[in-house]
């Protein structure tokens, strides 16, 4: 088994699971429910932690995840239509709904 994420916001991991879940990559959740023994451990070692079942699953894992937490990123288009300038992250134009090309 090989760790392949683990983050302090469970939201994050949740998401990260589902994502690999959805993908037909087994997973084994640890730390799940190790939120509560914080000061009787560090904080680090309750962070929950995605293990995968399957090592040869690893690549696919990564990419996987490492494409769900950057989308979004990038710089900035030109909209075709209005010219209006929108972020990465919208699929569309802000100001006129034309779709990001």
């Amino acid at each position: 088994m090989k760790l392949v994420y683990s983050n302090e916001n469970r939201f994050l991991v949740s998401h990260a699971k589902n994502l690999l879940e959805l993908a037909g990559i087994e997973l084994v959740v640890k730390n799940e429910y190790a939120a509560g023994a914080v000061g009787d451990l560090s904080p680090f070692d309750t962070w929950m932690e995605l293990w995968l079942r399957n090592d040869g699953d690893e690549q696919e894992a990564r990419a996987l995840i490492k494409d769900a937490f950057n989308a979004g990123t990038g710089p900035d288009w030109r909209c075709a239509k209005c010219q209006e300038i929108n972020g990465a992250a919208f699929a569309g134009c802000w100001q006129c709904q034309a779709t990001k090309p």
